[in-house]
């Protein structure tokens, strides 16, 4: 095996015949979400490379009718309700017996919820007051969204739908426990985890899902759910320039890497991972949106240029005046031949379709 087998792997796994949204949802398992728009929220530019027809807000207008939940995997995104059963009931490290029960604001929000249906978060606010305090990443959100997204994560809420991108909620009842022993639905997790970001280096899947074992395990476990799914079969490795690559044991998917030009969400799967996009690919891309402007070096929403197999540049892609701009940077000298040329104009043409952007 080597970086061109593992490249070629990943942009396989990546990018499999495209599909309808439903199937495409159920087929991969997990779409990351961000907020931020430029020029759409990650989901969207995520999906439009895999769902045909996609246009920006699709996931979030059919979101009700798709069986879909949102949720913390190894990162905050939508899955399917099948996977996402698979993460509740959470074991609450707070508790000695690793239930959650929620009291104080948690319980106002939870009875407010309950009482009035549907709730969008201003209305939660209106009621019980905008108090605001320290988040997990070091920034500062109002006590009642925090409390909410810990509900959600409990499964005692639920996201029923959103407006302009704001999640409303819906109580629940308690997660009862699952059919699967615990160890089973780690496991599960795991490889639903890994064949998202496949092939993902060992390292990465480790850390990445060190929060499930925690989770579905308790505080105390050790349980090395890579390892063992290495030993059971269920997953398959190969070592390249001393990183070790794992992926789900599964039949080879049909097809070929296309080619063509695509501009990539920060957050798309074959982005996600810093480190194997610099192994596979040769230069370090980041994720600029929280540098200081005068720090950046890419742009505040860089998205990665991917020509046929290999990643050459980035793009940034703003909306004004009616019309969509695209600045694009190279790793090295810009391509100046015609099928290039034609191919970004393409894809461009195709961002502005999904976007709604009239083109000039």
């Amino acid at each position: 095996m080597n970086v061109a087998a593992v490249r070629r792997l990943a942009l396989l796994r990546a990018f499999p015949a495209p599909r309808p949204l439903g199937q495409a949802m159920a087929a991969s398992g997990f779409v990351q979400a961000d907020p931020i728009r430029a020029p759409a929220r990650a989901q969207d530019l995520i999906l439009r490379h895999r769902v045909p027809g996609y246009r920006a807000g699709d996931l979030e207008r059919r979101y009700p009718r798709l069986g879909l939940e949102e949720g913390f995997l190894h990162a905050y995104g939508f899955l399917p309700a099948a996977q996402h059963r698979l993460l509740l009931p959470r074991h609450h490290p707070e508790a000695p017996d690793g239930r959650f029960v929620p009291t104080g604001l948690l319980a106002d929000v939870l009875a407010f919820v309950r009482q009035h249906g549907a709730t969008h978060p201003a209305a939660l606010e209106a009621h019980l007051g905008a108090a605001r305090e320290v988040n997990a990443w070091g920034g500062v959100s109002k006590a009642t969204t925090r409390a909410l997204d810990m509900l959600l994560h409990h499964g005692l809420l639920r996201v029923v739908r959103r407006e302009a991108g704001i999640r409303v909620f819906q109580a629940t009842a308690l997660a009862s426990p699952h059919d699967l022993a615990p160890l089973a639905r780690l496991e599960r997790l795991v490889l639903l985890v890994a064949g998202t970001l496949a092939p993902v280096a060992a390292t990465t899947l480790v850390a990445a899902t060190g929060r499930l074992v925690r989770s579905v395990l308790g505080p105390a476990a050790r349980h090395d759910a890579v390892a063992a799914l290495l030993r059971s079969g269920a997953l398959e490795a190969g070592t390249v320039d001393g990183v070790r690559y794992l992926w789900p044991a599964e039949a080879d998917r049909p097809g070929r890497v296309g080619g063509g030009v695509r501009f990539l969400a920060p957050f798309d799967p074959l982005v996600w991972d810093r480190r194997r996009f610099e192994h596979l690919w040769g230069w370090p891309y980041r994720f600029e949106a929280y540098t200081p402007p005068a720090q950046r070096r890419l742009g505040y929403y860089a998205m990665p240029l991917l020509r046929g197999a290999e990643v050459i540049g980035w793009v940034n892609c703003t909306r004004g005046a009616g019309r969509l701009d695209v600045a694009a940077g190279f790793v090295g000298r810009a391509p100046r031949d015609i099928p290039f040329r034609r191919a970004f104009d393409a894809e461009v043409a195709r961002l502005e379709a999904f976007l709604g952007t009239p083109q000039a």
